[in-house]
């Protein structure tokens, strides 16, 4: 299962975002200087035709050690998370957005949870940024929280398991697994996360912000098709699977109150486009659950004006009960003063 003397991983996915991977290249530069040769890092090229491969090439003639894999034509973003993790050699792999990175005193930090083989998945805690990531880095909370029930931990992290940065995955428990059967998903990682967790039945949760990811810079995706069908996919994959059926109600509930309501909420500040259609996954996959129709209903069906008073009260509320408080007050923070240095200068 790979070089046994590589602990770690850090495998980027890109395709033609050249100064975002050398933000994050640069950025891994300066964790990985003096420390001992455990940590791997593996670049997948989905066939860039900018400045990817001068890019890479340039941090390697400066002495950093990688792994740089170009896929002779794009065979999909699926694909592309999935030949990261086939192809890492190391007992854990991180796929780290080409876009997001590490702050400081992270590698440090999670290196020294990964000794022993303890863990099925390390969840690292994000935050978003939109200019400095050092800057709008939300307030620390250095705590870690193993969990001895896989369910616990799914639900605890929620959608976040479809984030590939926050997810520190043990390749070692996964023998012989070939991530491209499920690609075609959109949730290979996911996929993987859950298998890791409740095979290991052991996992942690970094609370501290150690991922900070660049602010609305995923493209286009179906979020309903994706986050509602797609995802619950997975979920009823692994019911059948040793994922009991307490936490996924409570899995639902967390998304239902934490993580739904501020999607739903940004839809309808946007646009009516595919109001309905949305509407229709959200009713099929939850119409038997109270909290569908007390977070989610009503923004869907009220006037719009009181569809985003309703929304933004909801939105207030599930990030305290969930505990991303601290995250919602630093955007805040961090939008206004971006806003008042523009206006004094």
């Amino acid at each position: 299962m790979g070089n046994d003397s590589i602990l770690f991983t850090i495998a980027i996915p890109t395709w033609n975002r050249a100064a975002y991977l050398r933000l994050n290249l640069a950025q891994l530069e300066s964790e990985i200087i003096g420390k001992p040769p455990l940590v791997e890092i593996l670049i997948s090229d989905n066939c860039s035709t900018d400045e990817t491969a001068a890019t890479v090439s340039e941090f390697i003639a400066r002495g950093m050690q990688m792994r740089y894999i170009r896929n002779p034509e794009n065979i999909g973003s699926d694909h592309n998370i999935a030949q990261c993790f086939n192809e890492a050699a190391g007992q854990y792999v991180l796929i780290l957005g080409d876009d997001d990175m590490l702050v400081d005193g992270a590698l440090e930090k999670l290196l020294k949870e990964l000794g022993g083989n303890r863990y099925g998945v390390v969840f690292l805690r994000p935050y978003g940024y939109d200019t400095d990531f050092r800057a709008e880095r939300p307030a620390t909370r250095p705590d870690n929280a193993e969990y001895s029930s896989a369910g616990e931990f799914i639900a605890k992290i929620g959608a976040l398991a479809g984030l590939i940065s926050s997810n520190v995955i043990n390749k070692s428990i996964l023998a012989g697994e070939n991530a491209d059967k499920y690609c075609g998903t959109n949730l290979v990682q996911t996929y993987l996360v859950y298998d890791a967790a409740i095979k290991s039945g052991r996992n942690l949760v970094m609370n501290e912000y150690l991922i900070a990811y660049k602010r609305n810079n995923w493209g286009y995706y179906p979020f309903s098709q994706v986050f509602v069908d797609r995802f619950w996919a997975v979920v009823d994959y692994f019911r059948q699977r040793g994922l009991d059926q307490a936490a996924i109600a409570k899995l639902a509930r967390n998304m239902l109150v934490g993580y739904y309501p501020f999607y739903i909420f940004k839809m309808r500040m946007k646009s009516a486009d595919r109001l309905q259609e949305d509407y229709q996954r959200f009713l099929a996959r939850f119409r038997n659950n109270t909290w569908f129709w007390i977070t989610l209903a009503p923004q869907f069906k009220l006037p719009r004006p009181l569809a985003l008073i309703w929304g933004g009260i909801v939105v207030a509320v599930g990030r305290s009960l969930t505990g991303d408080a601290y995250r919602g007050f630093s955007f805040i923070r961090s939008l206004l003063a971006r806003k008042l240095g523009r206006k004094t200068k």
